[in-house]
C-alpha cells in the first residue's frame, strides 16, 4: 500500500524508492544517493512554500512514527525470562531507548512550531498499519525489541558518513527484517534545509513570528529535562543519563534552520565526531554491538513474547487483502475481552495525548496566570499525564494474554492504534466539548473494567485513573463556564 504522498515524491527522489536489490553491493552504496547534495526539483501542483510544507508533514509522521515504534519496543524489553545475570543490562538498554523515544516527542512538536510559523495547520497523524515506506525509513511496525528491530533503528538514525564491513553487515540484517533497503531520516530533513536556506525559494515573510506565542517552547516541555546537556544520572538506573528534549521556537529561517539542525544531530551522530554518544545513531548502535555479543539463547529472551502488531478491532482478513491488492496484513486481533478493553483504554489515552498537544497549538499565551493553570497549562500538564498512562497501561498489556482461552499463548502489547480522526472542531468551545467527551468515554472504559475483571475490583491505578478523570472533568467544566467560551 502506497501513502498517499508518493506521487508526489517519486517523480522527485525515484532513487529513494525503487526497489533495492537485495546483494551487499547494493546495500553498501545505497546510502550514499547524494539526494541533499541535489538542487531541490519542485514536483508539479506545487510552489515552493507548499512543498516545504508537504514534506514537513512526511516528517512529523516520520517522528510520530518512530516515537511509537520505539516505544513498543522499549515497552517489550525485560519480564522473567530474562536470565538473572542479563537484568541490569536489559533494563539500561530499556531506558535508553524510552530516553530516546521521549527525545522524538521533542522532534515532533518542534516539526509542528515549524509548521505552525509557515502559517500551515499543525499534523500529529501517522500511518496506520500495514503501509508503504516511500520516504519514511521502514513500514511501519510494531514488534517486540530484538536484534533484527534494532538493527533497522541503527540504519535509519545512521549519518550519511556511515560505511565500511560494520555498516554493511547491520544494513544486511536491517533489510532482511524489513524487506526493503532501509531509508536514513536525515535524507529527508537535508533535503527540506536546501529549501529553507534559498531564498529564491522561500522568501524572508515566509516565516511568521507572530506565530510563537502559539508555538511549543522548551519551558512549557522539557520540564524534568536539563537544557544544553542529557541531564544527570537516571534515579532508576546508573549510568543511564536522562533524555535530552529538543524544542525550538521558531520565527526566522535561521531559527527554522537551527531547528532542523539541532534534530538530525540529535538523532545521527555529527559527521566530525561519529563517536558522539548522545547521538540517537550511537545509542542504538551502542545496544546493538552489546546484545549481539551475547548467545543467541539469551538475546532471543530480552523481550517477552509480545505480539507484532496487536489490535483491538476486526483487521482485513487474507481474501479481502487479494481483493483489495495491499500489502499482506500481519496484525494480530487481541480476542481476550478483558485484553481488548484494556487496549481500548490505552487507544483512548492515546487519542487524549494527541488531542492535548493539537489543542495547546490553538491557544497562545503563558501556561499560567499568577499560579493557576490556564487553558493551555491545563493542556500541557495533561499531555505529561497521558505520557505516563501510557506508560503504565503498557506495562499491563505487555503482560495480559492475546488471545481468550490461551493464558499461556503470546501476549498482547499495546496497540497504539490510531483514531478516526485527529480533526479539532472549529470553535473554541467545541473543542472543549471534545475534551468533556474523551474524560467520559474514559470513564465508561474504567468503569466497565472495574464491573468486568474481578481482579481490578480494587485495582489502584484503576481507581486513581478515575480521580484523576474526575478533576480533569471538572477542570473542563470550569473552562466552558467561563465567560468567552461560547460560539
Amino acid at each position: 500500500m502506497r501513502s498517499r504522498v508518493h506521487r508526489h515524491l517519486a517523480s522527485v527522489v525515484p532513487e529513494l524508492f525503487e526497489d533495492q536489490a537485495p546483494a551487499v553491493a547494493a546495500l553498501s552504496v545505497a546510502g550514499s544517493l547524494g539526494a541533499e547534495e541535489k538542487r531541490p526539483v519542485l514536483p508539479p501542483e506545487f510552489n515552493w512554500r507548499d512543498y516545504t510544507v508537504m514534506l514537513l508533514h512526511v516528517a512529523a509522521e516520520i517522528e510520530h512514527s518512530l516515537m511509537v515504534q520505539y516505544l513498543f519496543a522499549a515497552y517489550s524489553m525485560g519480564g522473567p525470562q530474562v536470565p538473572e545475570a542479563r537484568r541490569d543490562d536489559v533494563r539500561r538498554w530499556q531506558e535508553v531507548v524510552l530516553g530516546i523515544a521521549k527525545e522524538e516527542m521533542g522532534h515532533l512538536v518542534t516539526v509542528q512550531n515549524l509548521l505552525t510559523a509557515l502559517g500551515a495547520p499543525v499534523n500529529l497523524d501517522r500511518e496506520d498499519y500495514p503501509w508503504g515506506s516511500d520516504f519514511y525509513p521502514f513500514p511501519f511496525t510494531l514488534r517486540p525489541f530484538s536484534a533484527t528491530s534494532l538493527a533497522a533503528y541503527v540504519v535509519a538514525e545512521s549519518p550519511e558518513t556511515w560505511s565500511g564491513p560494520k555498516a554493511d553487515e547491520i544494513k544486511r540484517v536491517a533489510f532482511e527484517s524489513t524487506g526493503q533497503y532501509v531509508n536514513r531520516v536525515g535524507a529527508l530533513y537535508s533535503r527540506v534545509d536546501a529549501i529553507l536556506k534559498d531564498e529564491e525559494f522561500l522568501p524572508d515573510e515566509s516565516f511568521h513570528a507572530g506565530t510563537l506565542p502559539y508555538q511549543a517552547s522548551w519551558d512549557e516541555w522539557g520540564r524534568g529535562y536539563t537544557r544544553g546537556e542529557r541531564g544527570q544520572d537516571s534515579g532508576n538506573v546508573p549510568d543511564v543519563k536522562s533524555p535530552e528534549l529538543l524544542v525550538f521556537g521558531v520565527f526566522s529561517r535561521d531559527s527554522a534552520r537551527r531547528a532542523l539542525h539541532e534534530i538530525g544531530e540529535q538523532g545521527e551522530a555529527p559527521d566530525a565526531d561519529l563517536e558522539d554518544e548522545t547521538s540517537h545513531f550511537n545509542r542504538f548502535l551502542g545496544i546493538y554491538e552489546e546484545l549481539t555479543a551475547w548467545p543467541e539463547g539469551d538475546q532471543a529472551l530480552v523481550s517477552r513474547p509480545v505480539a507484532q502488531n496487536p489490535v483491538t478491532e476486526h483487521r482485513l482478513d487474507e481474501s479481502e487483502v487479494a481483493a483489495l491488492g495491499v500489502a499482506e496484513v500481519t496484525t494480530s486481533p487481541i480476542t481476550d475481552p478483558v485484553t481488548a478493553l484494556w487496549g481500548h483504554l490505552f487507544n483512548l489515552r492515546y487519542r487524549m495525548l494527541l488531542t492535548d498537544i493539537s489543542h495547546a497549538f490553538r491557544l497562545a499565551g503563558p501556561v499560567d496566570n499568577g499560579g493557576v493553570l490556564t487553558g493551555r497549562g491545563a493542556l500541557v500538564h495533561r499531555a505529561f499525564a497521558e505520557m505516563y498512562n501510557l506508560r503504565a497501561l503498557a506495562g499491563r498489556l505487555v503482560d495480559l494474554p492475546l488471545e481468550r482461552d490461551a493464558p499461556d499463548g503470546p501476549r498482547a502489547g499495546p496497540p497504539f492504534e490510531m483514531p478516526y480522526s485527529l480533526e479539532l472542531p472549529h470553535h473554541d468551545h467545541d473543542r472543549w466539548l471534545l475534551q468533556r467527551d474523551l474524560v467520559q468515554a474514559s470513564r465508561l472504559l474504567t468503569d466497565q473494567l472495574l464491573s468486568t475483571d474481578p481482579s481490578c475490583g480494587g485495582d489502584p491505578y484503576l481507581v486513581a485513573l478515575r480521580e484523576s478523570d474526575q478533576r480533569a472533568l471538572e477542570q473542563v467544566e470550569h473552562i466552558l463556564s467561563r465567560k468567552g467560551c461560547t460560539r
